[in-house]
């Protein structure tokens, strides 16, 4: 099948694989998993495909009002079946909220579901990567209140996936180029990835919590 596929996606942290059961627990890193503007920063860190039937992720939680904090980590820990504690640390571009990262390994579909358990607080700004899995494409998940979710495919590369006939109803619903390119930033993300750039770059060597295997 044909695509259109497009490169502008944040890093994802990789966490090594190991044996059940699953849970987070707080780590440091330097820039491994952030976002930026500049193509060479946005360097994709991924493994192609996830072999064992399981995949991987990241949950970016770019905002959040202190007194929300607990109800995020509920939220994650009602996904997970395991009591998640995040380091939460201050959002420059947004004083007086606070920001926190994820890295999870758990069975494909688990990111749309981590979203939509974020979804439940509206005032948060948040994205959710899903590594691609055997016969399972990957997805990055975007909310911004005032724009909602957007949901996008993702190739091995980090690539957004438009597929074939998605791109020919654009095409088919555009009476210009202008159009076609005002289509193509909306399927694409673009608003998103605008609102949250500035969220990204400030959140720069935060610390991360990562979901990992033990036992």
């Amino acid at each position: 099948m044909a695509y259109w596929s497009h490169k502008f996606r944040p890093s994802i942290t990789r966490v090594a694989p190991s044996a059940p059961p699953l849970e987070f627990h707080a780590g440091s890193r330097g820039r491994r998993g952030r976002c930026s503007s500049s193509v060479s920063r946005f360097e994709q860190r991924r493994s192609a495909v996830s072999t064992r039937g399981s995949t991987r992720g990241v949950v970016y939680v770019h905002s959040s009002p202190s007194a929300v904090c607990p109800h995020v980590e509920w939220a994650l820990s009602g996904v997970v079946g395991y009591r998640v504690n995040l380091r939460w640390t201050e959002q420059p571009a947004a004083p007086g909220q606070l920001r926190a990262e994820c890295a999870w390994e758990a069975a494909p579909g688990t990111g749309a579901k981590l979203a939509a358990a974020l979804k439940a607080w509206p005032m948060l700004r948040f994205e959710v990567t899903e590594e691609p899995s055997r016969g399972v494409d990957g997805e990055r998940l975007c909310y911004v209140p005032g724009l909602g979710l957007w949901h996008g495919r993702t190739s091995a590369n980090g690539d957004t996936v438009v597929g074939e006939d998605q791109l020919r109803s654009l095409v088919a619903a555009s009476g210009s180029s202008e159009a076609v390119a005002h289509k193509v930033d909306e399927v694409l993300g673009g608003a998103w990835d605008e609102a949250l750039e500035p969220f990204r770059y400030a959140g720069d060597g935060a610390p991360v919590a990562w979901l990992h295997r033990v036992g």
